[in-house]
């Protein structure tokens, strides 16, 4: 098993989630987020002053799935999330030890 870590733009979430459900990936969890990389913000007008934006919005996506479905869930949020510009995001893998699920006791695959 492995997580799939994705940080991408708010505004590309809808795209990347239908594009996950094409291919048959069922759990997802988002979370709102906060950050930079190399663009390290902005600079924003308000009110007549200068300040800098250091923390930009950002969507973190976190799936678990089988090692069959990583490349193609891979791709499809590289696909979904790309916009070209600059912080379109990232993509971590990492390998998952267990999984259990709560309500069952079930674990490995069958938890997820």
């Amino acid at each position: 098993m492995k997580k799939i870590e994705a940080i991408i733009k708010p505004f590309k979430l809808d795209e990347v989630k239908e594009a996950l459900h094409e291919i048959g990936l069922q759990g997802i969890t988002v979370l709102e987020a906060k950050g930079f990389g190399r663009q390290k913000g902005h600079t924003e007008l308000y009110r007549g002053a200068e300040y800098v934006v250091d923390f930009l919005p950002k969507v973190k996506l976190e799936i678990v799935l089988d090692d069959a479905m990583v490349e193609r869930a891979v791709e499809a949020i590289q696909q979904a999330a790309h916009t070209g510009r600059i912080g379109d995001g990232k993509i971590f893998i990492t390998t998952v030890e267990e999984a259990i699920r709560v309500r069952t006791g079930e674990r490995g695959p069958d938890a997820i």
